[in-house]
């Protein structure tokens, strides 16, 4: 009996004592909270963002809620932590420290992402031919690097990168 008195008594004490925190406990708590929304946006695309890109594949006359938004930055910013730590545990294996775009083709390939795979890879294609031709038109408008442009900025007569667009929509409505 006297056993049962006791443990009743510590829990007794044990829960007066969690109801009763001091003004430093909750001061505490209310910074830890605002502390992990803050991590947790810190994890998350920008909603406006995702907002932009949504509203792209609409009639211009739809609206999207906020609940939808922040719907689609959980999911599109879930997607790309999986794609990418796939990607990581590549080039992890590899002895690798960066990850590049053939490793998160190679990851989407891997993670059944097929068609997601397909397009990256052509766009990354695009991608690197443009980069390759900005930076001959870089060296060849500075002399071909011989270092005589002095303190000329060499972006400046540089033809800007083509904004390309990676859109898997135009494949399927084909």
């Amino acid at each position: 009996m006297v056993d049962k008195q006791q443990t009743h008594l510590k829990h007794s004490n044990h829960n007066y004592a969690a109801l009763t925190t001091s003004a430093s406990d909750q001061q505490h708590h209310r910074y830890q909270t605002t502390y992990d929304e803050s991590k947790e946006q810190d994890r998350l695309l920008p909603i406006a963002n995702v907002g932009r890109i949504m509203k792209q594949i609409l009639p211009p006359s739809a609206k999207i809620s906020k609940e939808a938004k922040e719907t689609m930055q959980e999911c599109a910013s879930e997607f790309i932590g999986f794609v990418t730590g796939e990607a990581s545990d590549k080039c992890h294996k590899e002895k690798r420290k960066t990850v590049n775009g053939d490793d998160v083709c190679w990851a989407l390939g891997n993670l059944g992402f097929d068609d997601y795979s397909d397009s990256l890879k052509r766009y990354l294609i695009r991608y690197r031919d443009a980069e390759g031709e900005r930076a001959n038109h870089n060296k060849a408008a500075s002399g071909g690097g011989s270092g005589g442009g002095g303190d000329r900025d060499d972006d400046v007569d540089a033809p800007p990168l083509l904004p390309f667009s990676f859109n898997l929509m135009d494949k399927r409505r084909n």
